[in-house]
């Protein structure tokens, strides 16, 4: 799939993971979904594709130190990295060696959620793609595809952009459940 396709998708299912379990922090999950998304993918792809010289020139190729699910997971870890680094300026200034453990635990769960689910949306969508994903066996690496799209098919990138929209008003339908109920109770059992 197109980079922008990941850029989507990988946004809308981070975020909506993050609406679910921490409904509290929607605005920070979705900044922090979009950069985590953004970075993430960047790296697994770049770092995972080489171009080989053919007859026909060069054509990238991908390759199983970023595309198979657990180095994805890693990566995606890696990833957070710099948002975490981030955040920590953001919040403490450059004295944020001072501070390192006093940042908030659920926001550091929301970080690391996120790193550990960018990589394996990432291979979601390449799995549909003519060359797969990789995976072992007998020691040595098989490419698995689910369906041979072209990665820059119109109608399966429309279809995961399609998806990732949906579950970012997903999320925020959720959020604004959430939002409006806590509050319409809480007035409610205070009149």
């Amino acid at each position: 799939m197109k980079l922008r396709t990941h850029y989507i998708f990988s946004t809308g299912l981070l975020t909506l993971l993050d609406s679910v379990l921490f409904h509290e922090y929607f605005y920070y999950a979705l900044i922090l979904s979009g950069m985590v998304s953004v970075i993430g993918n960047s790296l697994i792809d770049r770092i995972g594709h080489k171009e080989i010289l053919t007859r026909y020139g060069y054509i990238p190729v991908r390759t199983p130190l970023t595309h198979t699910i657990p180095r994805s997971v890693v990566w995606g870890i890696v990833s957070v990295v710099p948002v975490f680094i981030l955040l920590l300026i953001y919040y403490y200034g450059f004295n944020y060696h001072e501070y390192y453990f006093s940042l908030s635990n659920k926001v550091l769960m929301l970080i690391l959620l996120n790193g550990a689910v960018v990589g394996p949306s990432h291979m979601l969508l390449d799995v549909f793609t003519e060359r797969g994903i990789y995976h072992k066996v007998n020691g040595r690496w098989r490419r698995i595809a689910l369906a041979h799209f072209s990665y820059n098919n119109p109608l399966a990138n429309g279809l995961a952009i399609l998806l990732g929209v949906i579950m970012l008003l997903a999320a925020t339908q959720l959020h604004s459940y959430h939002y409006y109920y806590h509050y319409y109770h809480y007035y409610n059992y205070y009149s």
